[in-house]
Formats: structure tokens, sequence, C-alpha cells
């Protein structure tokens, strides 16, 4: 038995990550399982009738030691990986997969569960109750417990296949990511970069050894690139490495792992008497049907379509007159808008950064957070943290409780995936009378301090923060009785609501004269500069819509319709963009063989839920714009209603509780300037 497998004594019972050997890992997830079985045998073999009690409830708070050794082990996984870790990842997925098959296909339990759920109406249950219940249930009857064995033995199968097929998936995407490095000795190949870029690139390069400059697809290196650096053909090379994640044709390719996912979900759907995975999915989601995401995709489309490609025009004739560029390519995309842009409004993002200093972006968050929710957060340096990067944070009320023990973890690194997200490392339940708080984390990858500099965020680095903060706040003040309703455990489609609500104050006057000031004179930053940014706010936003709108095609197309008839995945993928489509299309390049949301996270069939959230998000921000961003009653409301209910309740039951009505796309349409 490990470290693992026993109580944390620590500090608010945090993770002993300094503790923790990789080989621990293993054997520490093989007890768990057997003691995970062990609470579903009790279940099972109690004598007395099935009761909420005896049955859901128990069976909601068993395998809580299995649960915090996988939330540990996976969210290192993501963030600090190696060989060893992604070896073990690989050994203990279908074991997970298989333990979790053990208690849906196990018939004397679902017996159980059955018996409670056929007597609910007699029950007298809370909201919260009746919520679980229904989960519960349907946690068996969508994963199969209605089969006949047979079918189950396949169901098994399949879940396995498909756990290593995801993780082997995002191993070939971090490894394409990690292997590709564009050396640049001759000063000309960096004109136009920022200082600060010029600097990251030049101290990347050093620390391997080398003179001039390292260029890398981590996104602090690949984006400032791509969007000023001044040679052509080098921003082509590197948007083709960024493009051809694995898409070639080696042993990090994702094409026929992809056409295996795709297939394998369609089966298990077709197995459990849906159509296709997408109906399957969005059973669950707010949206409810691929129909019903199919017609919200295309009506957006059908409104900033027009937007889109008049702005495309204007940046074709822009480059044109600029540098004689007879066809736009997606390598002149990043770089003509920011040039079009600064034409425009004056304004680039090295203007900004200086303004963006992330310490103080940081306290700009919690302070909002406090205005808001009565927040505090003070950093603590006696808990143990996974690399010396993380900054650890206890969060307290206004009354000095514990709210929750909050990571952070901004930079990127060799083990640690691109991109931004919020996890846990413990959720927040009531058990035995005693409101267990949650651990939450978020995780970045934003420019490191350099020699001369602090890490400075561009503006669209200062809304990913908040964004993720946003998620962090909804697992923060969860505050529900049952672990798999808590914090963000609600459904796909209204779980980016917290998150993109809170970038909205990023653009707000009596927001920004909070946190940004100039790192080096102090001096706020000037209110020109975010009328500039408000006026800015909608630029390219009908390109940008219909970006994001093209990404929710492509997953509908994959997961919405039979796959079997499909063979080769960039061909497909042409097709899936075809309305959407603005630039030329790169032969070397494929989207889907390095779409980790929907091939290795969570959002397959979901990636719709993005703009469905910004509907929420824009509907929920106009409430507070008419009563003052920092209304106390409102924020009470959201608090109350949206941040402390997780999964509860229904998510539009919640929405109105919070708002009065159902949320209009009207708001959203305005904000993003494609109605007036």
């Amino acid at each position: 038995m490990t470290i693992l497998n026993t109580t944390f004594n620590t500090p608010y019972n945090t993770a002993p990550f300094s503790k923790i050997k990789n080989e621990d890992f293993l054997s520490a997830f093989k007890v768990a399982i057997e003691k995970a079985k062990a609470e579903i045998d009790a279940i099972v073999n109690n004598t007395e009738l099935p009761t909420f009690e005896n049955t859901i409830e128990a069976l909601d708070y068993s395998g809580e030691e299995l649960d915090r050794i996988s939330s540990l082990f996976f969210n290192l996984n993501s963030a600090e990986t190696n060989d060893e870790i992604q070896k073990i990842a690989q050994e203990v997925s279908p074991l997970l997969s298989e333990f979790s098959n053990d208690i849906t296909l196990n018939e004397a339990l679902f017996k159980r569960v059955k018996a409670v759920y056929n007597s609910k109406d007699d029950l007298k249950l809370t909201t919260e109750q009746a919520t679980l219940l229904d989960k519960k249930y349907k946690s068996f009857s969508r994963n199969g417990a209605n089969l006949q064995e047979d079918k189950k033995q396949k169901l098994r199968a399949i879940d396995k296949e498909l756990s290593q097929l995801k993780l082997k998936f995002g191993e070939h995407v971090l490894a394409e990511t990690n292997k590709f490095e564009m050396h640049l000795t001759n000063e000309s190949d960096v004109l136009g970069l920022p200082e600060g870029a010029k600097e990251a690139a030049k101290q990347l390069a050093e620390s391997k050894g080398k003179d001039g400059w390292l260029i890398t697809l981590d996104y602090p290196s690949y984006i400032p690139f791509m969007t000023y650096a001044d040679n052509r053909e080098l921003r082509e090379k590197l948007s083709k490495a960024f493009g051809s994640k694995g898409f070639h044709n080696d042993d990090l390719d994702n094409q026929d792992i992809v056409l295996k996912i795709v297939n394998l979900r369609f089966e298990r759907a077709q197995l459990l008497g849906y159509k296709t995975h997408a109906h399957f999915v969005l059973e669950e989601r707010m949206a409810q049907t691929p129909e019903k995401v199919n017609d919200f995709l295309n009506e957006l489309l059908e409104k900033a379509k027009p937007a889109a490609e008049k702005e495309f025009e204007e940046l074709e004739t822009f480059a044109k007159e600029l540098d004689g560029i007879e066809q736009l390519q997606k390598w002149d995309s990043a770089y003509y808008s920011e040039k079009l842009k600064q034409k425009l409004f004056d304004l680039d993002d090295e203007k900004l950064k200086p303004y963006f200093k992330l310490e103080n972006v940081i306290d700009g968050a919690f302070t909002v957070a406090e205005k808001l929710f009565g927040l505090r957060f003070e950093e603590i340096n006696t808990i143990d943290k996974y690399h010396d990067d993380v900054l650890t944070y206890k969060v307290v009320d206004a009354e000095n409780n514990l709210v929750s023990i909050f990571y952070a973890d901004f930079f990127p690194r060799a083990g640690k995936r691109n991109g931004a997200w919020m996890t846990s490392y413990k959720p927040q339940m009531i058990k035995n009378g005693k409101n267990e708080r949650p651990h939450v984390s978020i995780v970045c990858n934003f420019t490191k301090p350099t020699k001369s500099k602090p890490s400075l965020l561009t503006f669209n680095e200062v809304t990913t923060l908040f964004h993720e903060f946003g998620h962090a706040l909804h697992g923060m003040l969860a505050n529900t009785t049952y672990p798999s309703l808590s914090g963000t455990s609600v459904y796909w489609d209204f779980v980016e609501l917290p998150s993109q609500i809170l970038e909205n104050w990023c653009y707000e006057e009596e927001t920004l004269k909070l946190f940004a000031t100039h790192y080096e004179t102090g001096e706020v930053i000037p209110m020109e500069l975010v009328e500039k940014i408000k006026a800015s706010a909608t630029f390219h936003e009908g390109m940008q819509t219909l970006r994001q709108l093209s990404f929710g095609l492509l997953d509908m197309s994959w997961h919405g319709l039979n796959p079997t008839a499909i063979s080769d995945v960039k061909k497909h993928e042409i097709e899936a963009f075809g309305k959407t489509q603005l630039y030329p299309d790169v032969e070397e390049n494929c989207m889907s063989t390095a779409f980790a949301h929907i091939f290795q996270g969570g959002y397959s069939s979901g990636y719709y839920s993005y703009k469905w959230a910004e509907v929420l998000d824009a509907d929920a921000f106009e409430y507070f714009k008419e009563e003052g961003i920092f209304n106390k009653t409102v924020a009470d409301k959201f608090k109350a209603y949206i941040l402390s209910q997780g999964g509860t309740d229904s998510p539009m039951t919640l929405y109105k509780k919070f708002r009065g009505q159902e949320p209009k796309p009207e708001a959203l349409l305005k904000r993003a300037g494609l109605i007036k």
C-alpha cells in the first residue's frame, strides 16, 4: 500500500505531491479499485430493502479514494507528464474502464437502483436527491445495464479500446508538439517579432545550448511568430507544422486512431439503442438532439457568414495593397489581421502588454471575485506542489471560513500539454454532516518571465486567465451534498457559462482600473486604450464566429452521422468545412488529427457548447450591466443559482431562477456586432 491509499496527513488534506513517486500509482490504483469494489459489494449484499440512502446515496459516496487518485494522476498526465506516467496511463485506463463497466453492468446493483427509481414518486425527495436518482439510474441504462450478456461484453471491449485510443491520440499530439523546433540564426528571420518574444526565443535557444532563436509549437512561441514575423515563408513553415500534427503517415500519425474512435463510438451508441454517438451524448445536454445543435449552428452561420465574407474581402484588399499578396493563405491570417487592427484602432498587443503583468492580472481576477462573491485569496507556502512554477492559495469568505484550496500553473514546459484548462484535485461534498471543501486548479501556458521582463500577457491571455478562473469559481463555490453533482459537474453546454461570463469584466473600464497598471511606471491603463479595447472587441467577429462554427460542424459531422463509410480523414474534413471555408485548403494540414477537444477531451458532440454558452453569457452579462457590473444583488443571485448549485437541477431551471427568463440570442449577436 502506498501513501496514495492513506488519509493524507497534510494541511487541508492537500495532495502530498513531493512524497508521491510515479511507481506508486499503478499499485495504488489496484488497491483503490479493490476498496471501491468492496464498497459496491456492501451495497449489493445489504439485506435491507433498497432505499435512497442505502443504495443511491451510498453509491455516490463510494470510490472516494479511487476518484482522488484518478484526479491526481490524470491531472499530472496533462500538466507534468513524462514517458513513465504515459506508460502507466496506458496500463491504468483499461483497468478504470473495466471497473466502470463492473459497476454499470452489475445486475444486482442495477436491480436495487431500479427498485428505488421505480418507487421515486413515493419517496418525498428533495430536488437534489431526485436529480441524483435520475442521474444514477441513467448512468446504468445509458451504459448497457439493460443489455443482454453478450452485448454487455461487447460494450466492455469497446470502452476498453476507446480509453486506450484517446490516450494514444493525446500522446501523439504532445510528442508532435515537443518534436518540432524552428532554429533561426539570422536576425532577418525574426524581423517584426516584438522584443519580448525575441528574448523568450533567444532564452529558449540558450537553454538548449544553441545560438540564435528557437521557435516551437507551444502557444507562447507559436502565436507571436504567426502574428508578427515578417518572413512569410517561415510563417508558412510554422503554420504547416502546427496544422499537420498527427498527419504525417508515421508512428505518430492519428488518422487511423480518429477513424477507430468515431466508429467505436458509433458502434457503442447503436448497441445502446441510439442512432449515433451525438444522439447518445446530447440526451444529457441542454441542446438535447443533433438536429437542434445543427439548427443552432446553421442559424448563427447564416448571421455570421455575410459579415465574415466582408471582413475576409477587406483583409485580402489590405494585404494586397500593403504587400502585393495575391492569394491570402492561413499563415497570413493573424499577421495581416494584426496589421489591419493596428491601422484601424491604433492598437496592438505590444502596446497593451506592459499593462498586463501576470501578477497584476491574477490580483485583478482575485479582486473581481472579492467584489462579486466576497472571496479572499491568501497565498500559502505550507502545501505541496507538483512543480516549482505552481502558485498555491487558501480561499476564504468574509467570515474567514475556508472556501477552497487553489492551485495556479501558468507557464509552458515539456511535460505539459498546450492550451488552458481548469480541474480539481478534491471535490466538494457534504458527508457525515461535514462540508468538505474542494481543491481546484487552473493550468495555462503564458510567456515566462525573461531576464529583463516579467511575464506580460497579451489581452487574449488576460481573457484566457479570467475564463479559466471563472471555471475555478464554479468549482470553489460549489455547495452541494453529493460529489457527482458538485461544482462543474453540470451539463456540458452549461459548464462554459461561468467561465465565459467572467471574460466580460476584462472589457470594462471599472475592472481594468483595478489591475491594469504599467509594470515599470505604475501608470493605470489610459482610458483611450480601454476605449480601443472595447471598440476592437468585435474586430473580425464574423470570421472568428465562422471559425468556431466550423469546429462545431466538424465535430457533428464525425459524431452526428454514421461514420462507417468514411475512409479518408482529410477528405471528410474538407467536406465538413465546406460552408465555413474562407482560406484555401492546405494540403499538408488536417485539423482532426490534433483536435484534442473531441478525440481526447470530453467535447465529442459538444464543441458547439462554446457558442451555446456564449448565448447564455451574453444574456447573463446584460443583466449585470443593467444593474451595475459589481451589483451585489445580481452577483448573489449568480452565486446562489449558478455557481453553488452544480448539477442539482436542470440548467434552464437554474438559469431562469437567476435571470427571470430564458436566454435570448439577440444579446450575443448584438455584442458581436452581427446585428444592430
